[in-house]
């Protein structure tokens, strides 16, 4: 664009000072050149003018927001679970359970011939039934619950990695 078409164009649109306009007026009345120029460029602007814009329809805002909800939820939530967080929480119970048996085991009077003679039992307690309890049907139960409940555990956990790693084959 020449600097003819750029001062016409600041004319039409009314962006230049009051001396341009002064300046481009007098040209436009004695130059033929800037008549013929400054008409074509009228009938152009007219034409941009009459030029209807496009528009986005009007659910295209939330088009927009519904597919980034959907993205969003598809994201499972074993993605944002953080695995470290996990096995640290795992390790300080480990680590709390060990040393807590460890005590206790350390505290036991293993010369002893009598149970009963290394531990200080209050009088109120009645150990014989304290310790049938633990003997008896109540603990094995316990105890076969207990081991139940891990072999499941132990049993999803590794269908969950042979699945895993299935789905990475693929």
């Amino acid at each position: 664009m020449n600097s003819i078409e750029e001062q016409l164009w600041s004319y039409i649109d009314g962006t230049c000072t009051a001396e341009e306009s002064a300046q481009i007026s007098r040209q436009l009345a004695h130059n033929p050149e800037y008549q013929q120029l400054y008409q074509e460029l009228m009938q152009l602007h007219s034409e941009f003018g009459n030029l209807e814009l496009d528009e986005p329809p009007m659910a295209f805002t939330y088009n927009v927001m519904e597919q980034i909800r959907t993205q969003e939820a598809s994201v499972p939530l074993k993605a944002t679970i953080n695995k470290r967080i996990i096995w640290g929480i795992a390790a300080f119970f480990i680590l709390t359970i060990s040393v807590v048996l460890i005590v206790g085991l350390r505290d036991i009077n293993w010369a002893s011939s009598s149970s009963t003679s290394a531990l200080k039992v209050p009088a109120q307690l009645n150990v014989a039934k304290v310790t049938g309890f633990f003997s008896g049907p109540w603990m094995k139960g316990f105890l076969f619950f207990d081991v139940v409940l891990g072999l499941f555990l132990l049993d999803g956990y590794l269908r969950k990695r042979t699945q895993d790693k299935q789905e990475g084959a693929h």
